[in-house]
C-alpha cells in the first residue's frame, strides 16, 4: 500500500512541479496570547474565478477554519521558532513549550518511547502499563491517532520495552509540514472530543491545500550528534573503590573473579572502550512541499526523509514521510476534503545486555562482565554483528470529509482511519547466549476507523442575540492484534527464523505436525497471539448563546457507549458548560491601556474507557500456565489450557466506567496595543471511580481483586506571558514568551473506604498523599559499633549490627519493617514550563529556548548497585547486568556512608531515602541563529524571486543546571528510578536552509 501511494504522489508531483510559483510574503498573525503563526498571504493579483458559483462555494480557506474546533485556544507552539530545531518526535517538539504539559524523555536513543502527562497524573505510575493509560489523545487533522496497546506486557517478564519494534509512533510528525500544535485542556473543549480525550489532547493541524497559484517549499539540514565526554576507569579504580569495604568489614575476603588478576589486560589494561561505543554521528533531513490549485480544487503534497542518530551504540532511526491533501467544491453547496499521511520508521536499536536478556528472559553467568579494553570489546562487537535486529513501523492515517450547506444548515460527514503496523525479527547466535541461540518474530497492528456526522444551525434572534445549535454522532472501532513467537536452541546459527509445517494434509490425510516447527525436537518454540476489539458510539448535542460581543454561554450533553464497559454501565451521559465574559467591552471600553480582557469558566465531565477488555467480561478464565519466575512458560501442568486468573487478578461485577470532572477558570488580557498578552488559569480535576487491585486472602489463590472507587485529585495554576519587549521597524526586536505551571496531586479515595493500600508489595497508596510518592525507610546514618545498636533491634527479623544503616523506628516497637516506611517525595514535578526568546535585527534572528521542571525526585539505583556490589553480583539477575558504559566515573558523584555490603539487611537497598535526590533542572534546550537572504539588498538587486531564503545554525541540548548526581535528570524511568542504563540525550549541531518559492 505504501509503495502504491508513493508512486501516485510522485506522479502528481512531477505533473505540477514545473508550473509557475506564487510569490507571496510572510506575515505574522498575532493570536490572543501573543503566540505566532506563519501563514502565506497572496501579494500578486492571481486570476480568480469571480463567478457566482465561486463566491458561494466553501473554499479551502473557509474549510480549514471550519475544521479548527478550538477557536479560543491560547496555548500553542511557536511553529516558526520550532522548525529549525532537529526534533524527531512530537514529545520533543512540545517539551517545555506548552503550559501544564510534562514530557518524559528517559532515553536518548532515537525512536524510543516517550510520555506526555497533561495537568498531573490521573492514575498510578508503578508499571509501564500505567504510563500508557495516562497518555493524552493526539489528533492529526482531526484524526485521533491510535497507539500501541499495552496488553502485550501481559506476556512479558520485564517491562523495559514493549515486545515488537517498540518505536515511538509519534515520531511520524514532521515539523516542516505542521501549521499549528495546540494543547486542549479546557473542560468544555475536551467534552467535544469525548472519551478519547479523557487525559487531555494535543491537536495538530498540518499545512493544507489552498487556492491560488502553486508555491513550493524546500527545507534541509545536516549536522552531527556529538559524543559525550567520559572519564573511563578499569579494574584498578574498581578495586580501589571496593577496598574500603574489604578493609572495614571483610579483610580476608577475595574480590570478584574478574578483579583478582591485575595482569589481566581485559580488565586492568587501557580503558579505551569509548571510541567503539560513543560516536560523533551525522544526522540530516530534507523535505519538499508543493501547494496549488484553484479556489474550487486545490492540493498539497509533502514528502520528507530524515535520519536521526544517537551518539552511542550505533543507534539511529530513518523516517520517510508522505502527505497528500486535496479539496474540491463540485457544487456551490458542497465541499469535499481529504488527507492521507503515511510514514515508515526503520530503527536500529541498541546492543545493551539488559535489553537483550529482558527479551530472551534468559540470564547467563554474569561473573565476567564486558571488558573496558577496546580490543576485547571489539571482539564482542564482531560477534555481535551476527545478530539480526530488524525493526520497522509503518503508519497510515487520513480522512475524507463532506460538508454541505443547505439553507442555514451545515451538514458534515467525515470518515477517519488510522493503521499502524510493527514488525521485528530478532536473532542472537549461540556464541552470545551460553551456547543457546535465540529467535523471536513479531507482527502486530493497531487500527482505528471512525465515522462522524454532525448538523449545525445558526439562529439569529436579532442583531444582538444568536444561538448556534449542533447535533452529532460518531462511531469508532479499534482493533489491536499481535503474533509473537520466541524460540531457543535452533538447529544452528544459520537458521535465524522459526519455520513451521504449513501442510494441512499429506496424501489426503490430516498432517499431525501442521503448524509445528520444522526443526529438531529440542528447538523450543513459544507462541503468543492476542487480539482485542473495542467500539465506541457517541451522540451529542450542543448550544451556544451569544449576546453581542459581550457574553457567550455554551452547553453540551453527550451519551457515550463503549464495548469495554460491563453490561450495566456501558452507556454514560456526560454534560459540559462554558461561559465567556468580555470584561473589556462591559467595564473598560474606553480604557486605551487595555486592549482585551476576558473571563471564562468551564466545567465538564469526560468518560474514561478501559484499555483492557477484561473488565467488561466480569469473572473469566485465562490462559495462565506459568509460575512466579516465568509467567508465560508452561510448567508440567501446561496441558490444562485455561484456568482462573490467579496471577493477573480476579475481576468481578459492579465495575463501572471511570470519569473525570474538570473545572477551569481563565482570565486573559492584552495590553499596550497587543504587545503584552497574558493568561492565567486555575483548574481542578477529579478523576473518579478508577479501578485498582486490592489484596485478597491467600487461600483464594488470587494475587489481587480489582475494585472501582479510587479517586485522584489534581489542582493547579498556569501562567502564560507573551510580549514584544522591543519593537523597531528597522532596528532591534525582542519578543519573549513564558509558560509556568504548578500542579498538586492527591489521592482522594480508595475502594471500600480504605485509607491506605500496599500496592504490588513495593508501593503504597494513602489518601491525602500524591500517587507518585515513594514508600521508603528513613535513613539517619550508620551504626559504627555494636554498642550503638539498640538492644534487640531487628530488621524484618534480622538482628542489626555495626555497619548497618540507622533506619528510623517510627512506631517505636524496636523492629524495622514495612510499618516504618513513610511516603515521601514525588515522581512528577510540581512546576514545569519554558521560556522562549527571539532577538531579531534586520534579516538576522537569534532564538533561545529554556525549559525547566522542579519538585520531582528520583531514586539513584545506579549508585545503590555500585555501592551494593556484593548483592548485585551474587544475585545474577537482571539488576546484576554490568554494561560497558558502566566503566566510567562522573564528576558529580555523591559519596555515601560505608555500610557493610555483606550484611543480610541489604544496607544499600533502594527503598530508603538515602538514594532519593532532587531531579529538578533548567536546560538551555536550543539556540538558533539565522539569516533571511531574501531580505538582503544584494539579493533583491540580483533579481532573486524567493519569498524566503533562510539559512540557520542550531545547537540542541546545550547545557543543564541541576543538583542531580546522575548523568541527566531527564534520564529517569517512568517509575522514578535512575539506573544509568539508558543512552544519553545527545548535544546536536546542525546547519540548514529553508527556501520558499
Amino acid at each position: 500500500m505504501v509503495k502504491i501511494y508513493t508512486s501516485v504522489c510522485i506522479a502528481l508531483f512531477l505533473s505540477v512541479f514545473g508550473s509557475q510559483s506564487l510569490y507571496a510574503h510572510e506575515a505574522w498573525l498575532k493570536t490572543a496570547n501573543g503566540g505566532y503563526f506563519v501563514f502565506q498571504q497572496d501579494t500578486t493579483k492571481a486570476k480568480k474565478d469571480s463567478s457566482d458559483y465561486s463566491i458561494k462555494t466553501d473554499t479551502i480557506g473557509q474549510m480549514v477554519r471550519a475544521l479548527q474546533k478550538f477557536k479560543t485556544v491560547r496555548d500553542t507552539i511557536n511553529i516558526r521558532s520550532s522548525t529549525p530545531v532537529p526534533n524527531l518526535s512530537l514529545q520533543q517538539i512540545i517539551k517545555g513549550n506548552l503550559a501544564g504539559v510534562y514530557v518524559q524523555e528517559p532515553n536518548g536513543e532515537p525512536g524510543t518511547e516517550q510520555s506526555i502527562i497533561v495537568q498531573g497524573a490521573s492514575g498510578v505510575l508503578f508499571t509501564k502499563k500505567d504510563i500508557y493509560a495516562l497518555q493524552p489523545a493526539v489528533y492529526l487533522n482531526g484524526v485521533p491517532l491510535v497507539q500501541d496497546n499495552p496488553f502485550a506486557f501481559d506476556v512479558q517478564k520485564y517491562d523495559f520495552n514493549r515486545i515488537g519494534p517498540a518505536t515511538n509512533l509519534l515520531s511520524q510528525i514532521s515539523i516542516d509540514n505542521i501549521q499549528s500544535i495546540s494543547v486542549i485542556k479546557d473542560p468544555f473543549e475536551l467534552a467535544k472530543l469525548g472519551p478519547n480525550a479523557a487525559n487531555g489532547a494535543i491537536y495538530i493541524t498540518t499545512k493544507n491545500a489552498r487556492g491560488g497559484l502553486r508555491d513550493i517549499s524546500l527545507n534541509s539540514y545536516f549536522g552531527y550528534v556529538t559524543a559525550p565526554q567520559a572519564n573511563t576507569i578499569n579494574g584498578v579504580y574498581e578495586n580501589n573503590f571496593r577496598s574500603q569495604f574489604y578493609k572495614k568489614y571483610n579483610p580476608t575476603g577475595s574480590p570478584a573473579s574478574y578483579l583478582r588478576d591485575s595482569t589481566n589486560v581485559a580488565y586492568f589494561g587501557p580503558s579505551n572502550w569509548t571510541d567503539l561505543y560513543y560516536q560523533n554521528t551525522p544526522t540530516f533531513s530534507a523535505d519538499l512541499g508543493i501547494t496549488g490549485g484553484s479556489e474550487r480544487a486545490n492540493f498539497r503534497f509533502f514528502g520528507s526523509g530524515t535520519k536521526n542518530a544517537g551518539n552511542a551504540d550505533n543507534t539511529d532511526i530513518n523516517r520517510y514521510n508522505l502527505f497528500f491533501g486535496i479539496n474540491m467544491a463540485p457544487f456551490k453547496w458542497l465541499t469535499v476534503s481529504s488527507t492521507v499521511n503515511t510514514a515508515r520508521l526503520d530503527r536500529t536499536r541498541n546492543k545493551s545486555l539488559r535489553d537483550r536478556f529482558a527479551e530472551t528472559r534468559y540470564i547467563p553467568d554474569l561473573s565476567s562482565p564486558l571488558s573496558p579494553n577496546a580490543d576485547s570489546y571489539a571482539s564482542y562487537l564482531t560477534e555481535n554483528d551476527r545478530n539480526v535486529d530488524n525493526n520497522r513501523s509503518t503508519v497510515l492515517n487520513g480522512s475524507l470529509s463532506l460538508t454541505a450547506k443547505v439553507n442555514k444548515f451545515v451538514i458534515t460527514s467525515t470518515g477517519l482511519f488510522n493503521y499502524n503496523e510493527g514488525i521485528r525479527d530478532y536473532f542472537i547466535p549461540s556464541s552470545l547466549l551460553a551456547g543457546v541461540s535465540y529467535i523471536s518474530n513479531y507482527f502486530g497492528y493497531s487500527q482505528r476507523v471512525s465515522l462522524n456526522n454532525s448538523i449545525s444551525y445558526k439562529y439569529e434572534i436579532n442583531k444582538k442575540n444568536t444561538i448556534d445549535f449542533e447535533l452529532g454522532q460518531s462511531l469508532q472501532g479499534d482493533t489491536y492484534k499481535y503474533n509473537y513467537a520466541r524460540a531457543y536452541n535452533g538447529p544452528n546459527d544459520y537458521v535465524k527464523l522459526s519455520f513451521v509445517d504449513a501442510r494441512q494434509t499429506i496424501g489426503g490425510v490430516d498432517n499431525p505436525d501442521y503448524l509445528n516447527v520444522l526443526a529438531k525436537n529440542d528447538f523450543y518454540v513459544f507462541r503468543y497471539i492476542d487480539k482485542e476489539r473495542n467500539n465506541l458510539m457517541s451522540f451529542y448535542g450542543s448550544a451556544k448563546y451569544a449576546y453581542k460581543n459581550l457574553l457567550t454561554l455554551s452547553a453540551l450533553i453527550r451519551r457515550d457507549g463503549t464495548s469495554n464497559g460491563q453490561p450495566d454501565s456501558r452507556w454514560v451521559t456526560t454534560p459540559a458548560f462554558n461561559a465567556n465574559f468580555n470584561l473589556k467591552e462591559q467595564f473598560l471600553k474606553n480604557n486605551k491601556g487595555i486592549d482585551a480582557l476576558h473571563l471564562s469558566a468551564s466545567w465538564g465531565r469526560t468518560l474514561r474507557i478501559f484499555q483492557d477488555d477484561r473488565f467488561a467480561a466480569g469473572p473469566q478464565y485465562r490462559s495462565e500456565n506459568g509460575w512466579e519466575e516465568e509467567p508465560t512458560i508452561p510448567g508440567y501442568g501446561g496441558l490444562l489450557g485455561i484456568n482462573r486468573p490467579y496471577n493477573s487478578g480476579f475481576i468481578g461485577y459492579n465495575i463501572s466506567l471511570p470519569f473525570a470532572d474538570r473545572t477551569s477558570v481563565t482570565l486573559d488580557a492584552s495590553f499596550l496595543n497587543s504587545r503584552l498578552n497574558t493568561a492565567i488559569t486555575v483548574y481542578n480535576r477529579n478523576d473518579k471511580n478508577n479501578v485498582v487491585g486490592l489484596p485478597v486472602a491467600v487461600e483464594t489463590g488470587y494475587s489481587t481483586e480489582y475494585k472501582s472507587g479510587m479517586d485522584i485529585n489534581n489542582k493547579g495554576i498556569e501562567l502564560l506571558v507573551n510580549g514584544s519587549v522591543i519593537e523597531s521597524q528597522n532596528g532591534l526586536n525582542w519578543s519573549t514568551g513564558l509558560n509556568l505551571s504548578y500542579n498538586k496531586n492527591k489521592l482522594s479515595a480508595l475502594p471500600q473506604g480504605l485509607n491506605e493500600l500496599i500496592y504490588q508489595n513495593d508501593n503504597k497508596l494513602q489518601v491525602g498523599k500524591s500517587v507518585g510518592s515513594y514508600w521508603l525507610y528513613t535513613n539517619e546514618g550508620i551504626y559504627n559499633t555494636d554498642g550503638e545498636v539498640p538492644a534487640g533491634r531487628t530488621f524484618n527479623g534480622i538482628p542489626m549490627k555495626a555497619g548497618d544503616p540507622r533506619w528510623v523506628d517510627y512506631n517505636g516497637d524496636n523492629k524495622i519493617d514495612s510499618k516504618d516506611k513513610v511516603l515521601t517525595g514525588d515522581r512528577l514535578p510540581q512546576f514545569v514550563g519554558g521560556w522562549n526568546n527571539t532577538l531579531a535585527y534586520k534579516g538576522f534572528d537569534l532564538n533561545l529556548n529554556f525549559i525547566f521542571a522542579a519538585g520531582q525526585k528520583a531514586i539513584n539505583q545506579y549508585e545503590a548497585t555500585r555501592y551494593g556490589f556484593v548483592n548485585r553480583e551474587a544475585g545474577n539477575d537482571i539488576n546484576s547486568v554490568k554494561e560497558v558504559s558502566s566503566w566510567q566515573s562522573f564528576d558529580n558523584q555523591k559519596n555515601y556512608p560505608i555500610y557493610n555490603p555483606w550484611s543480610p539487611v541489604d544496607a544499600y537497598r533502594t527503598d530508603q531515602d538515602l538514594f532519593l535526590e532532587s531531579a529538578s533542572y533548567v536546560k538551555l534546550r536550543s539556540i538558533t541563529l539565522g539569516y533571511d537572504f531574501s531580505k538582503a539588498g544584494f539579493f533583491k538587486k540580483a533579481g532573486g524571486k524567493l519569498r524566503r531564503a533562510y539559512l540557520y545554525a542550531t545547537a540542541l541540548n546545550v547545557f543543564t543546571l541541576t543538583d542531580f548526581s546522575g548523568v541527566d535528570p531527564e534520564l529517569i524511568n517512568y517509575n522514578g528510578i535512575y539506573d544509568g542504563a539508558n543512552i544519553t540525550i545527545p548535544r546536536t549541531f546542525v546547519i540548514g536552509f529553508k527556501l520558499e518559492l
